[in-house]
């Protein structure tokens, strides 16, 4: 029964679960089903389930931890008094299940885009994994059911990330994959383009150089993938899931209690960074702090707070009093509805022209910083529909001209920009905040669109890392120690590859 996978000794509910559907397989089986699933329904499902995980992990840590909102209870994230967060760990390496099991059915009957978009995203998964944990189980962590390998061992984030077969490896495979024949299945991503497929590809390409750009010299692969491949164009090629409304295909955050709404809030720093701005992304990045009100009666002008990252302790001077995040985001009783939820985002259009303007304000490439700068402002702008006239502004060129969002020859007017763009896109936004932070030497004075949260408990540090699960410790001890001991510890402060400078 060959849907049958494993995350090594990681999961071991899902693993004793899927070991279970095996062995009764040989008692139960029917003669009249196949007994082989297809790799389409696999990547259907390996897809929902991946960015259904980033959508929440984005609501609950990304957002938090990158201070575009703020949580106004259960504050570990804000308040820097971090954990392993394992349905980091455990969501994504179950999804790894399906598409890994996708990829190898596609590779055993030839169908070349198949594979290569199972690369994909096989490849973004393990990104993220890497990118928040360090040291993963990443070669030998997903095995089929005849091999299963219950004490994956971990390999190091930049044999991961640079080595051989390592994701920079697989997403250059997968480029050339997906300009062979075959099809792709079950895919509610792009529906089958294999050119929005190698786009996505060569764009998280782009972003993996940028995350390890303080270790190695980058510049040349970076410009050749600029120069030789194709790349998204315009928003039309943005890697975004589209939620249908109706389970399986529900957004993510749909299903939780008021009293999860209630503990998220637009951050301060975001707040007055779109203030500053007149930005018109403010009215969907939150709702108003008095919605009830403005919906009631529509004379009362709508008001918009930050919420201080920081804790809520009662012996804390951390102001919880912010604006809850827009009507696309979730339904709240007694608020108008949106009539369309959000999507769960991948990689956008935005984000790549973001780096493209660094590599150029860099010397990495030729092009113009600001013109990569403000393609990826408007890029941002168009997707949620912002209407400048609720701002004031006449258009998109008078709100590059005139509001201070234009490049200005300075890393930070790339970097603010960017981070605006970034809400809601997984724990990224969390990993280019601790790219720049460590980029500055720690240095918060010199990031001028965020800071210190209030009242922290880590001495004003970013975290660097999310701990490993306990369970780990457990259930696959020899390799977790020897995981420990390599990083030089599993502290929140525990510096992995990228950010080891």
């Amino acid at each position: 029964m060959k849907k049958s996978f494993f995350v090594g000794a990681l999961i071991a509910m899902a693993g004793l679960s899927f070991q279970s559907c095996e062995k009764l397989s040989s008692i139960n089986e029917n003669p009249n089903e196949p007994s082989n699933v297809d790799a389409g329904v696999l990547f259907t499902e390996g897809v929902r389930s991946s960015v259904s995980t980033s959508v929440t992990q984005s609501y609950l840590l990304g957002n938090v931890a990158s201070q575009l909102a703020a949580k106004t209870l259960r504050a570990v994230v804000g308040e820097y008094s971090w954990n392993a967060f394992p349905n980091t760990w455990n969501q994504n390496y179950a999804s790894l299940g399906n598409i890994i099991e996708a990829e190898r059915v596609a590779a055993e009957v030839g169908n070349a885009q198949m594979e290569g978009a199972a690369k994909v995203m096989k490849s973004w998964v393990f990104s993220t994994l890497t990118l928040a944990y360090g040291d993963i189980p990443y070669s030998e962590a997903i095995t089929g059911s005849t091999d299963a390998n219950w004490f994956p061992a971990y390999d190091t984030q930049e044999q991961i990330i640079t080595g051989t077969d390592g994701l920079l490896d697989e997403l250059a495979e997968a480029v050339q994959l997906l300009g062979n024949g075959g099809s792709i299945q079950g895919d509610i991503l792009f529906n089958g383009d294999a050119a929005k497929w190698k786009k996505l590809a060569n764009a998280m390409r782009l972003r993996l150089l940028m995350y390890i750009s303080e270790k190695q010299n980058v510049s040349a692969d970076f410009a050749a993938i600029v120069a030789n491949e194709s790349l998204m164009e315009s928003n039309a090629d943005n890697g975004i899931l589209t939620y249908t409304g109706n389970f399986p295909n529900e957004y993510p955050l749909v299903p939780l209690k008021q009293g999860d709404f209630d503990a998220v809030a637009i951050s301060t720093n975001a707040h007055a960074a779109l203030d500053s701005l007149n930005d018109p992304r403010m009215f969907i990045y939150a709702r108003p702090s008095n919605a009830s009100t403005v919906s009631a009666d529509p004379s009362i002008a709508a008001t918009y707070d930050g919420a201080d990252n920081g804790s809520t302790a009662i012996s804390a001077s951390c102001d919880k009093n912010g604006s809850r995040l827009g009507y696309t985001f979730y339904n709240y009783p007694g608020h108008d509805q949106a009539g369309t939820m959000a999507e769960g985002i991948i990689m956008t259009y935005a984000e790549q022209q973001f780096l493209l303007a660094e590599a150029a304000h860099n010397g990495w490439i030729t092009d113009d910083a600001a013109t990569h700068h403000a393609s990826g402002v408007q890029a941002s702008l168009e997707y949620y529909g912002t209407d400048f006239a609720m701002t004031g502004w006449t258009d998109f060129a008078d709100y590059m001209a005139n509001s201070g969002a234009a490049y200005d020859n300075s890393i930070n007017s790339i970097r603010k920009q960017k981070w605006l763009a970034m809400f809601f896109t997984g724990l990224d936004n969390y990993f280019e905040v601790r790219r720049w932070y460590t980029q500055e030497t720690g240095n918060w004075a010199n990031l001028p669109f965020i800071s210190a949260p209030c009242s922290n408990t880590n001495g004003d540090v970013l975290p660097m890392r999310f701990l490993y699960p306990g369970n780990e410790a457990s259930l696959n001890p020899d390799n977790y120690v020897n995981a420990i001991d390599i990083m030089g510890g599993n502290t929140q402060n525990t510096k992995m590859w990228v950010v080891d400078l």
